[in-house]
């Protein structure tokens, strides 16, 4: 069964609308996507291009001689990885307005995989919305986060 999803960046300047028909998704590990994301990996979900549609579209990097990259300009946010000659794209887990559907299925680019960062389990614990000092920051600017 196809399920409709919405996602886009951090600024809201880039909106779209996905049609999904699972919940998989996966981590890539290769340098081109940490670095990318800024992160130890890089959580996709795989679709049809078809299949996205974007109320205001990202901008595009090419991030090598095969490949681009979606993102927002205003913002950062990154959005997509892609090669423009295929039928498939991949959308960022994080860029979901609702990631929580998601299951990772497997690792890419296992090569540059950081082991060290597979298992947090037991790391202590602090939950943003009853950190103080970041309260009190949000509270000084007159909002909340979302």
């Amino acid at each position: 069964m196809t399920e409709t999803m919405t996602g886009g960046c951090q600024c809201g300047r880039v909106r779209y609308v996905a049609s999904l028909a699972d919940d998989e998704a996966y981590l890539c590990h290769c340098r081109m996507c940490q670095r990318a994301v800024g992160n130890v990996a890089a959580a996709l979900k795989t679709l049809p291009k078809a299949h996205v549609r974007w109320e205001r579209a990202p901008d595009y990097y090419a991030s090598s001689p095969i490949a681009r990259r979606g993102f927002c300009s205003a913002c950062g946010t990154p959005l997509t990885f892609d090669y423009p000659d295929s039928p498939r794209m991949d959308l960022t887990v994080g860029s979901f307005d609702d990631p929580a559907r998601f299951r990772p299925t497997h690792h890419f680019g296992a090569e540059s995989r950081l082991r060290a960062w597979d298992d947090t389990r037991g790391l202590p614990e602090t939950r943003s919305d009853e950190y103080a000092p970041l309260n009190a920051r949000w509270e000084a600017a007159g909002g909340r986060p979302d």
